[in-house]
This record gives C-alpha cells, structure tokens and sequence, in this order.
C-alpha cells in the first residue's frame, strides 16, 4: 500500500525521537486506559465527554502508527468495504444541500471510525487485554443494573413510564427504567444493555471464580432489559438466544445434545409461563404484533413512509451525513403530528443519509463480520472462540434492534460496537 510507504519515511525519520522516548515507547498503555475510559464514561457522561476518550483515542494511534518502527495499515476484505462506505459517505456529504450540518454529522461518523482504527491497533499488539475489556463491559452492566432495580422499585415516572395506555388496564402499564445513561431514555439503555450482556458469558473462561457473577450479574442484567419495556431489545434479545442456542448445540458432542435439547425444552416452557404470568409484560410483548392499533407502532410506520419518501427522491447520493441535517430534510415530507429524531431504522437511516451505495456497503461489511466470525467458531477451540461468539452476538442483538430503532447511532452502543467489530477483525481475520 502506498499510505504504508510513507508512514515507514516519517517512522524512519522520527525514529531518533522514538528511541529516545518512554512516552511513545508506552504508548499502548496510555491508549488502553483511554479505551477503557471511555467504556466506563458512557454509563455517566454526556456525548461530548465520551467523544474526547474517543479523541485521545484516535491521537494516540495516529501517533503510534507514526513514530513505532514496522507498524502499518494492514486492511481486511471487511475494512476495504469499510472504505468504499466511507467514500459513499464523503460523496453524499459533498452533495449535500445542507453542507455545514452534514459535515458535522459526518466528523460523527469519521470519530466512530477512527475509534474502530484504535481498538484493532491496540488489540492486535495486546490480545491478552480482551479479556479485560469484557470484564468492564460486565461491571458497567452491573452498575447499570442496580439502578434500573432501583428505579423499578422507585416507580419512576414519566421519562420512564410512557406507553400507549389507551387499551391497557392500570396493571399492564409497565414502569420503564432507563438507567444512567444520557440522555435518558429507555430504549437507549434497553440497547445498551444488549450490546453489552453477552459478555457475561466470557467470565467463567477466564476465570472459573466469576462464575457466580456471571451467572447473577447476566440474569440481572436479563431482568433491567426487560423492565427497560424497550420491544426492540426484545426482539434483540431473541436472536441473541437462539443464535447461542444454535451454536452451542452445533458445538456440544452428539451424546448430550438430547439432554440439551430437553433442557432448552424446558427453560423455554418456563420462560412462556413467566412472560404469560406477568401482566405488564405480556401486555408489552403482545403490542408489538398490535401493528396499526398501537400508537408507537403507528408513530413508526408513519415515520418510515416518510423516510421511504425521502429515499425515493434521494437514492443515489442520500441527503447528507448527521441526525440534524436528518432533521430538516424530515420537515418537508413529514406527516403533520409526526416529527421525528431519526429513521427509526438503522438500515432506513444509512440509505436516506447516504444512499443506496452506502446502504449495500455497510451490508457487505456486517455480512463479512458475521461470516468471518462463524468460520473462526467452527475452526478454532481456544479461548479465543469465546470471545468471538460473545462479540456476534452482541453484533446480532444490536442489528435486529435497529430494525426497528437508530439508537444504535447513540455513542454509548456506537462505541461497544466498534470495539465488537475490532474484536472480530483481531482475532477472527487475516488480511
């Protein structure tokens, strides 16, 4: 590549400084505590906050990449098509008609991505840190947990307890926690906790003695998803396990997959019965089939007509990067009443903003993530194979979410899912 022939000039020209520097010489571990930083600010801080980790992030890897002998950009057939989105991006930008709002939305998506550089530089020199990086992902789920017990307890109101009442007796209405997260909002936390539950399944391989907190800290962290009453992360939720359903019996020896199968036979029986039992959540569960009937259903169909409006007018090039430049081009074909933040569809989102290019793109690279990442399952028995499974399930709950939300788009799930993807692109791809 011609980029990495020119980094090897500034690296051989900055070397002198490089050898005679403790900073650079350690700069992995200031851009680990960066990362790691910035995984735990998301449960507290603002946007802008978290976007410095982030920064500091994305400095740091410029400066290692620069000044540390033999290091280079090396690209999966993933990131390639990770380019072609990226240029799909940059043209839709130029083309905008609303250039100053979408470069900002753009410098959004470049953050996200530069950050993606930065775990995959970090991980790939430091594989044994992954480990690490569940385990902090199960602490702030945790953490998340006890709040969301406690508001459930509290009874929050309003931010929290809004739904369609209008064909629910008084003890179907849920109480919908949301946690620390800003802003507040429970389908926010509903995907946080998606994104981020699957690693509990990684703490009894790397040490046996968090087995019972991986177990407790997983089915707590269950329970705050399910009072976020955020349908999207139940949907979610479902894909995450029967995706591990399958793998696990495709995994296990032929002799016990009866008992498991039995097993799973009866944990879904009981699961039926508990969700039937309890009123507010069967009520919940049950309006997502409501279509039209539901006001929140009807809200979405409303927007995504609109949005499908947009698309039409604006296929090729999309109008333009960023939830605010969103916004205004929103006004013009918005149904009266309906106003709205987003697409309230990750994939309707991409190709209004960028186009029908971008759109395909972004499938072809999650596509690739996925297939790489089950090819690795079923060609590897290490440790390592946990870790993948972890992060495609993760991949797989926070795509079927956004099927039907963009809060993927938020920092707070934008950031564990680079930091997935960069887990698969360690240590599930060659270049």
């Amino acid at each position: 590549m011609l980029i990495n022939t020119f980094i090897k000039k500034i690296q051989k020209f900055l070397n002198p400084i490089y050898s005679n520097s403790i900073f650079l010489q350690r700069i992995d571990i200031f851009l680990g505590i960066s990362i790691f930083l910035l995984i735990f600010s998301s449960t507290i801080a603002s946007s802008d906050f978290i976007g410095y980790f982030a920064l500091a992030s994305i400095i740091l890897t410029v400066i290692k990449i620069l000044t540390k002998t033999n290091e280079q950009i090396d690209l999966s057939l993933s990131d390639k098509i990770l380019v072609v989105y990226l240029m799909f991006v940059l043209i839709s930008v130029a083309g905008s008609s609303l250039f100053y709002l979408s470069i900002k939305g753009a410098f959004k998506t470049f953050t996200y991505l530069g950050f993606y550089l930065s775990v995959v530089e970090y991980l790939k020199d430091n594989k044994d840190k992954i480990k690490y990086i569940f385990i902090a992902f199960c602490l702030c789920s945790f953490y998340e947990t006890i709040f969301a017990l406690l508001q459930n307890i509290g009874a929050v109101e309003e931010i929290a307890g809004w739904q369609d009442m209008s064909h629910l007796n008084p003890e179907e209405v849920m109480t919908r926690v949301y946690g620390t997260l800003q802003p507040y909002n429970p389908n926010l936390f509903g995907g946080y906790l998606l994104s981020i539950i699957p690693a509990f399944i990684t703490l009894p391989f790397i040490n046996k003695k968090l087995l019972p907190f991986s177990i407790i800290g997983g089915l707590l962290s269950v329970l705050s998803l399910i009072l976020t009453g955020c349908r999207g992360a139940y949907i979610g939720l479902f894909f995450e396990i029967a995706v591990i359903i399958l793998l696990s019996y495709k995994l296990i020896k032929p002799i016990y997959k009866k008992i498991y199968l039995s097993v799973i036979s009866i944990l879904t029986i009981l699961s039926a019965f508990i969700i039937t039992s309890i009123s507010s959540l069967r009520a919940r569960i049950l309006s997502i089939f409501a279509m039209r009937s539901d006001s929140s259903n009807s809200f979405r169909f409303n927007v995504y007509n609109s949005c499908i409006n947009m698309f039409k007018d604006n296929w090729l090039l999309g109008i333009g990067c960023g939830n605010q430049n969103f916004r205004e081009i929103y006004g013009l074909y918005m149904k009266t009443g309906f106003d709205a933040l987003s697409a309230y569809n990750i994939y309707l989102e991409i190709a209004v903003e960028s186009g029908i290019f971008a759109l395909i793109s972004f499938l072809i690279f999650i596509i690739l993530k996925i297939n790489n990442a089950i090819r690795f399952i079923f060609s590897n028995k290490s440790v390592e194979t946990i870790y993948i499974i972890t992060a495609l399930l993760s991949l797989v709950g926070m795509m079927t979410h956004g099927i039907v939300d963009t809060v993927f788009f938020r920092p707070q799930i934008q950031f564990v899912f680079w930091v997935m993807i960069g887990i698969i692109r360690v240590l599930g791809e060659r270049c």
